[in-house]
């Protein structure tokens, strides 16, 4: 107050000396007041310029404070569910592996148990074929004897390859031993043989009954065999077709969780990045809102202060009683001013 009243006082001095008409025409005093409420002008002026820009900043700082306290909400509650469905994808791919690993396991066992089928089978039907081909030779061989004897013609069979492979097969074939003699017997004469005929005949019947009842056997089994073989392999195929198809949805399924899980781990790391980002923004834009706020509420006191002084000695330079004073005293404001 003090000072703008020596400011004005200041500005009364410089004022040159006049006729009282020339005063009259100029009203220094006017020109100071003019001039002080300029001054008040403009600082108000400014003040309002400044409060706008403080809005606006502040206003940034709600907005801006919002959407940061917004973003870090939402990363704050995605951590955790990104987290949960990482897990969960783990978990996935893990019992995933295990299953293609369980899958590719019993799809070797049953190839193996195909490729061991079907050598049991093969082996099978070789000793069939083998036996069939055995049974056919003696059974053929025996209804030769029999013709032979039948007709008396005994002597030309024993020379036969025929008679040869009866021979060899009386051994192999169980009958009782005085059956086994009588054969024998037979099958050694070097001449017509006449004595036992019939029951020579019987004992071949006998034998050829007995083989071609093994043998009806023996193709009857190797017709179930095959059959049972047949189902089996059918079942098995099927078995690894199924085998095969799970092994290729498991290995899909594996590697979409692989790509799934890398993207799911990227995504949470950019988000826990962003969130420290975001809560250190937050922090540094509260701290500078907060020195803003303490430097406006600062400026807008002194501001105060400088406006009230202006009014004060607008006010006094206005009043009727101080024209008068400065009217008398103008030769020597200025010692007034440092009086």
């Amino acid at each position: 107050m003090k000072g703008l009243c020596c400011l004005a006082l200041a500005s009364l001095a410089v004022v040159p000396v006049l006729s009282a008409e020339q005063q009259h025409a100029l009203n220094p005093i006017r020109k100071v007041v003019t001039l002080l409420q300029s001054m008040q002008k403009k600082v108000q002026e400014e003040g309002a310029s400044e409060l706008v820009l403080y809005k606006k900043f502040m206003c940034y700082c709600k907005t801006g404070g919002g959407d940061v306290s917004g973003s870090i909400g939402a990363s704050e509650e995605k951590v955790p569910a990104v987290t949960s469905d990482i897990e969960e994808a783990e978990a996935k791919f893990t019992g995933a592996k295990a299953d293609l690993k369980g899958a590719q396991s019993d799809r070797s066992a049953a190839k193996a148990a195909m490729s061991q089928a079907t050598a049991l089978r093969e082996k099978e039907a070789k000793t069939f074929a083998d036996l069939k081909s055995e049974h056919d030779t003696n059974i053929a061989s025996i209804a030769k004897a029999a013709d032979a004897i039948s007709k008396g013609v005994v002597g030309g069979f024993l020379q036969t390859s025929a008679a040869q492979v009866l021979r060899s097969a009386l051994s192999k074939i169980d009958l009782p031993e005085s059956d086994q003699e009588a054969v024998s017997s037979f099958l050694s004469q070097s001449t017509e043989y006449a004595p036992q005929s019939g029951e020579i005949l019987g004992i071949l019947k006998q034998m050829g009954d007995t083989m071609a009842a093994t043998l009806s056997d023996a193709t009857a089994a190797e017709k179930d065999s095959t059959a049972t073989y047949h189902g089996l392999m059918k079942a098995k195929a099927k078995e690894v077709a199924a085998l095969t198809a799970k092994v290729e949805t498991k290995t899909q399924q594996i590697g979409d969780l692989g790509v799934s899980i890398v993207r799911m781990k990227e995504d949470l790391d950019d988000t826990q990045v962003a969130l420290a980002q975001d809560k250190t923004f937050l922090a540094e834009l509260e701290k500078s809102c907060s020195t803003k706020t303490a430097e406006w509420e600062e400026r807008s006191k002194t501001r105060a202060e400088e406006l009230v002084a202006l009014a004060d000695t607008i006010k006094v330079l206005n009043d009727d009683d101080a024209l008068e004073l400065f009217k008398k005293t103008l030769p020597g404001a200025s010692r007034v001013c440092c009086s």
